[in-house]
């Protein structure tokens, strides 16, 4: 059995979590939950955006599984996302965007996977106002080591999972010092991996080559800022946030999570869609080498999907969250 940190979230968080746990234990996936929360919500009610005791239990477990998280508005803090990726170093940003049959997109073949660079770049938060002169500087601060760890670990991703190509998106031609650390890191990687096809694209073609012909892709690899937005663009190729899967990964944790956000006008509604949450789940899965009950739950979404009937409104269908849920668990 794994032990897993479970962190429901915010808004719609609890609904869609719920709905996953309740897939999983009926595939009798091995795992064990251990329930902890931060955000919004746990710090209206303890004064804690993060608690000590989540911190110590995704310290003990190694693995986490993550709902839509509110950090407050306005209060100063720091983005919780942010914060967990850099504490822990989770410096890859792993995000699938697959076209699914039953799922409406305008675009067909799209089967990529993109890495971002998860603690450094424009994210860095090192930024410096002179209020007397009415500037603000925020600082790309990259560095050698996290080009590198990026940059090899999509090029292992694709060597593993049999993936035929790795792109890299920059803008060296611009910044020239940050975007030749990441070309010098991918050469590098790339020479380890003979058998990978290399390119490199300007970020600005990138995005209307994703657009244009996204089946050409396979695996982006890019910095955290560009990664962000990129990000958001392949998934909006393949049915939106609401249907991809999200990780963050380090050399000994992992945290895995729904992109999306935490829709708390519709939250208590039964109207969540948790598609984004149960694939996260199901990369979890792998990740932890349940490969067998995460293909059959897979399958097993995949044929929901197919009927609309049994989808939830955001994707054309009736259902409710526990709805959709069931319909899951019984087509297993």
């Amino acid at each position: 059995m794994h032990l897993v940190t479970l962190i429901p979230g915010d808004g719609i968080g609890p609904e869609i979590t719920q709905a996953v746990v309740a897939i999983l234990a009926a595939a009798q996936a091995p795992v064990v939950w251990e329930t902890e929360n931060a955000g919004q919500t746990t710090f209206d009610a303890s004064g804690e955006l993060i608690p000590v005791s989540l911190l110590a239990s995704l310290e003990k477990n190694r693995v986490g599984l993550k709902g839509p998280l509110t950090t407050p508005v306005g209060k100063g803090f720091k983005s919780i996302n942010v914060t967990l990726r850099q504490k822990y170093d989770l410096y890859q940003n792993v995000r699938p965007s697959k076209t699914t049959p039953g799922v409406k997109t305008r675009y067909e073949g799209v089967d990529l996977v993109l890495f971002r660079e998860n603690t450094e770049g424009l994210y860095s938060g090192l930024e410096v106002y002179d209020e007397h002169h009415g500037i603000a500087d925020s600082f790309n601060r990259i560095s050698v080591l996290g080009c590198k760890h990026i940059c090899r670990a999509a090029f292992a991703y694709a060597a593993k999972h049999g993936r035929k190509k790795v792109t890299l998106a920059h803008k060296a031609n611009i910044l020239k010092m940050a975007g030749t650390l990441m070309l010098n890191a991918c050469q590098e990687a790339a020479a380890e991996f003979p058998q990978i096809v290399y390119e490199d694209k300007i970020i600005d073609n990138m995005c209307m080559q994703l657009v244009t012909r996204p089946e050409q892709f396979d695996v982006i690899v890019t910095t955290n800022l560009f990664g962000d937005i990129l990000s958001d663009l392949c998934a909006g190729l393949v049915g939106g946030l609401g249907v991809v899967a999200g990780a963050n990964i380090g050399d000994d944790m992992a945290i895995f999570e729904a992109v999306h956000g935490s829709a708390p006008d519709i939250a208590g509604q039964g109207k969540a869609n948790p598609t984004a949450l149960l694939r996260s789940a199901l990369m979890m899965l792998e990740h932890l080498g349940e490969h067998a009950v995460a293909q059959r739950i897979e399958q097993a979404l995949g044929a929901t999907l197919m009927n609309k009937e049994h989808c939830t409104g955001d994707l054309g269908g009736k259902a409710s969250t526990s709805q959709f849920a069931q319909f899951v668990i019984d087509n297993m």
